[in-house]
């Protein structure tokens, strides 16, 4: 029988050849390969030093302003109409105040839409009060614009109480809400839009008129302004058209709900910012109020923003409108007290 060599030797045969160099063809060993270059040493940068820190607002926000939600300031159709009240926390005396309202055409939204809109105005010391109204499909037109009216109201009846200035009051509002800013702040008590706002204390027992009441100022973001061009015609939009509804006065009221109506000398300064591409709200409606105003001799400026649609505009576009509104608030003494220091500084 054929022996087979004990597998340790077999090993050890392989370790030996695994040592041995392989030879060449010409029986010569064959030349060991020079050692590989060293690849040059790349030095491991230093950890950069971390930058100094930047001062945000929105670090200390939920410190320095006071959020009061939810609080009833009229009630009509069987609704809770609410609003929610920002403040600043440190403040003293009476404070600017921008009274807000969201877009949607009258007929959707809700005031939750405008929350990020208004930060920059909260970071510079402004009070806020952000309003829900009557949407079409509850009550619809003149609703809205009625609900708006008694929250001026409201506004100015709880001035003491929250610290509001009731003579820096500025409406602001976007798309349906810079229409809605608009009425707010031009029309007269005659428009016959404040009969159901409630009054207190003697004057609602004793009588029957109402005492006007007066914005400082009204930021208008791509707001309607005349509303008969929305019914009709190459701008008819049928946002417009489910608002006003079928009743049959509808031209008449959609004449007495368009701020444009309201214009003459006197009123309050107007900032209109608007898209010469907006699909929504056609952008020949911030230029004929801004001719009216013109016209008027009227404090306004209107803020174009070139390819703009309906809002959505980019960062570099938000920066110059807001320089422009800051400005003109400023001009027209309604920056508070901090901010109008800062601005000053700035200019």
């Amino acid at each position: 029988m054929r022996r087979t060599a004990p597998a340790g030797w077999i090993v050890l045969v392989v370790l030996a050849l695994a040592v041995v160099p392989l030879a060449a063809p010409n029986g010569h060993a064959a030349p060991a390969k020079p050692p590989a270059p060293a690849k040059p040493s790349v030095p491991t940068p230093a950890p950069a030093a971390p930058s100094a820190p930047v001062d945000d607002w929105t670090w200390y926000a939920g410190a320095e302003v006071g959020v009061d939600p939810n609080v009833v300031y009229r009630q009509a159709s069987g609704l809770d109409l609410m609003a929610d009240i920002y403040t600043p926390g440190d403040a003293k005396g009476p404070t600017p105040t921008i009274l807000t309202m969201h877009g949607g055409g009258w007929v959707e939204g809700s005031r939750g839409f405008t929350v990020m809109s208004f930060l920059p105005y909260l970071e510079r010391g402004f009070a806020v009060v952000n309003i829900s109204y009557r949407l079409g499909r509850v009550a619809p037109a003149p609703a809205a614009v009625e609900d708006c009216r008694c929250a001026l109201r409201w506004v100015i009846a709880h001035a003491d109480q929250y610290h509001f200035d009731p003579k820096r009051i500025i409406t602001m509002g976007w798309s349906a809400g810079g229409h809605l800013a608009l009425t707010t702040g031009l029309m007269p008590v005659s428009a016959g839009f404040d009969a159901t706002c409630p009054t207190d204390g003697e004057a609602r027992w004793a009588s029957g008129d109402q005492s006007e009441v007066r914005v400082a100022a009204v930021i208008n973001f791509f707001g309607i302004t005349d509303v008969p061009a929305l019914l009709e015609g190459p701008d008819a939009r049928h946002y417009a058209v489910e608002w006003l509804g079928s009743r049959s006065d509808r031209a008449d009221l959609a004449r007495r709900v368009s701020p444009v109506q309201y214009v003459k000398a006197g009123a309050p300064p107007v900032l209109t910012v608007h898209g010469d591409r907006d699909p929504y709200v056609p952008y020949n409606q911030a230029v004929r109020l801004h001719q009216a105003l013109e016209t008027a001799h009227v404090p306004n400026r209107l803020v174009t923003v070139k390819g703009g649609g309906h809002g959505d505009f980019t960062r570099a576009q938000e920066r110059d409108v807001h320089t422009a509104i800051f400005a003109f608030l400023a001009e027209n003494g309604l920056m508070p007290a901090a901010a109008a220091e800062t601005h000053a500084e700035a200019r």
